[in-house]
């Protein structure tokens, strides 16, 4: 079988530079190379062509004298010899070409040791848990499971006070493990923050919902108010409140993570009807209503 052209074998035109044959070649022995597809037994050969076809074609004096005489330019003048014997064939450096595959040690034709892989860091790993309002609000610990080769392993998050819903935390070394005695790769734990039956966040602040009766909105009172973390406190309501005012609780709110302190809670008052009453009760709302006959809508749609 007569032998394929080495221009051919690369898949470059006879007019090609020194640098698109060399990018092409760097690419097909990345493809083609024994340690890369170990499975394939065409694998090694078409690598040892290739090769053969750059050492040749990539090399200035013997590529005109192979585009002069074909393949008997071996023994066309002086400096012959098999491209695999020396006699000044093309410059690459293979641990250049293949990304470190060889790591200084065999021989990329075979008879030697393989190569061991260039140390690298694992690879970061992705995480995420739902952590208690409190825990976001004011810090603390949270453990998570994760699973580190066969194994699982319970790791404790040590959750900053202030954290917000979408943020990430960092385990360092907890990720995947490196290559070449490289340190293991970092775990991102993504933070999300469970609802409070009471409590919603706005940024630093909390807001909490608190009923009045119709009474307590109109005369005032002092009622009982609940907090995030102190318990519960007493809040002077003023006499005349009107329905979805807020009242402020000065630092009672998110703990900033930076600087600890604190926002404050705001008391949104709500002013709750009953549905049903005695025939007196509503026998004074009827007078009531007689007697405070202004229209709290006079003037508000025009």
């Amino acid at each position: 079988m007569s032998k394929r052209d080495f221009y051919d074998v690369l898949g470059v035109s006879r007019t090609a530079s020194k640098e698109e044959i060399r990018k092409v070649y760097k690419k097909l022995a990345r493809k083609f190379h024994p340690d890369v597809k170990p499975a394939d037994p065409d694998a090694a050969k078409k690598f040892s062509e290739i090769t053969e076809a750059y050492e040749v074609i990539g090399d200035e004096e013997k590529r005109k004298k192979y585009d002069q005489f074909g393949h008997a330019f071996k023994g066309a003048g002086s400096g012959g010899g098999t491209p695999f014997q020396g006699g000044g064939g093309a410059s690459f450096d293979l641990e250049d070409i293949l990304g470190g595959m060889f790591g200084g040690g065999g021989s990329p034709f075979g008879g030697g040791r393989r190569s061991q892989s260039r140390a690298q860091k694992g690879q970061d790993a992705r995480a995420e848990i739902t952590v208690p309002f409190t825990v976001a609000v004011d810090g603390g610990e949270h453990s998570i499971n994760v699973q580190n080769g066969s194994k699982d392993e319970r790791l404790t998050v040590k959750v900053p006070a202030g954290i917000e819903e979408g943020q990430s935390i960092r385990l360092s070394g907890q990720g995947s493990p490196g290559q070449g005695g490289a340190p293991a790769g970092d775990l991102l734990v993504t933070i999300r923050i469970a609802p409070h039956p009471w409590f919603r966040r706005e940024g630093q602040n909390l807001l909490v919902e608190v009923p009045l009766t119709p009474a307590e909105a109109v005369l005032g009172a002092k009622i009982e108010v609940p907090t995030l973390s102190e318990g519960t406190v007493i809040l002077s309501v003023p006499s005349g409140t009107s329905s979805g005012a807020k009242l402020r609780l000065r630092g009672k709110g998110v703990r900033h993570h930076k600087t600890g302190e604190r926002g404050d809670q705001f008391v949104v008052l709500k002013i709750v009807v009953p549905k049903e009453l005695p025939e007196e009760a509503r026998e004074l709302y009827q007078r009531l209503g007689e007697i405070c006959s202004v229209d709290p809508r006079t003037g508000l749609w025009v």
